[in-house]
């Protein structure tokens, strides 16, 4: 679980602590209004809304098929440093409880990730007791497993392990309670984040790309096939469950422009068109300023700034989030 706080630092600047074409209107109406076109210049005419300026503390939590074997320095790249480092804790842990990694891989967690006990509600209370004004789930992890109910894997949580529809309980939860609704993706970091190059491993099986990610070799740029869906991804999100905060984590260097402009000119029209102001945060140099909310996970900026910025931060020791 992250949480995301802010304080004002200049007058209009904070600090956080965390294409489809639209049909017209009856009677030969125009269509609704699209400022923005998929091009740095017009996507930096973004600014944050004055809601995100006045919550000053939300919530991201996350929750996936790692919260099985929940080890390691941290719990959420459990499965990176299982294949990527054959003396580490987590492969200590795995082959001891599970056996060899050659018969249990991490796909083989994904039954016994059931959430029995999961309520969006009860999340969702405690995100409003805590005073969250915004708050969400992590969609997807770097891990493949998609927590909504999506058409581009049957690898997700509607279709296999709780068999839920995470990210659609928890949207109605938190808006039911007059919060703004948190999308958080990873996912641009699944090209690397299995060896799927490495033989000896499931991974490598294209039966398991769903999860896993596309087989390339070590170093490879991410095709178009994984670019096509890591955008598609998050468009059937806006358009499922209209996010009023997309957050991202690092990996969109990984990602083409093209790619990452069209899909802001997307979240950015849909929101014009339903008379509403959304986020976007990033983080890096991975979008230009002014074309999102930059985020500097545990940390801050030293000085006082002329433009917006956000921070995550853990509940627990910075490690395990």
């Amino acid at each position: 679980m992250k949480k995301l706080l802010s304080k004002k630092v200049l007058p209009s600047a904070l600090v956080f602590a965390t294409c489809a074409t639209f049909a017209g209107r009856a009677g030969g109406a125009t269509a609704p209004e699209q400022p923005y076109e998929p091009t740095w210049n017009s996507l930096k005419k973004w600014h944050t809304p004055q809601w995100l300026r006045d919550g000053k503390f939300g919530i991201y939590t996350h929750w996936g098929v790692y919260a099985v074997p929940a080890q390691g320095p941290n719990a959420t790249w459990y499965a990176n440093h299982l294949y990527l480092n054959e003396n580490g804790p987590e492969r200590k842990y795995h082959e001891a409880t599970y056996g060899p990694l050659t018969k249990f891989g991490y796909k083989d967690f994904i039954p016994m990730f059931t959430g029995e006990k999961f309520n969006a509600d009860e999340w969702a209370d405690l995100f409003q007791k805590a005073g969250a004004r915004f708050a969400g789930p992590v969609a997807e992890h770097h891990d493949g497993f998609s927590m909504w109910d999506t058409k581009y894997t049957e690898w997700n949580a509607a279709k296999m392990g709780p068999k839920r529809d995470v990210v659609g309980e928890l949207g109605k939860a938190i808006k039911k309670r007059d919060m703004k609704f948190v999308a958080a993706f990873h996912h641009a970091e699944a090209w690397f984040y299995f060896p799927t190059w490495d033989k000896r491993w499931d991974c490598s099986d294209p039966r398991y790309s769903g999860l896993y990610g596309p087989i390339h070799e070590k170093g490879a740029l991410p095709t178009t096939a994984f670019l096509d869906q890591w955008k598609g991804k998050i468009v059937e999100v806006i358009d499922k469950y209209d996010p009023d905060f997309i957050w991202f984590d690092f990996g969109l260097n990984l990602i083409t422009d093209s790619y990452k402009q069209e899909m802001l000119a997307y979240f950015f029209n849909n929101a014009a068109a339903h008379k509403k102001e959304v986020v976007v945060s990033y983080k890096d140099h991975h979008l230009p300023p002014g074309a999102g909310l930059l985020d500097l996970e545990l940390g801050q900026e030293a000085n006082l700034t002329y433009y917006e910025w956000i921070t995550d931060t853990s509940v627990d020791d910075g490690q395990g989030w």
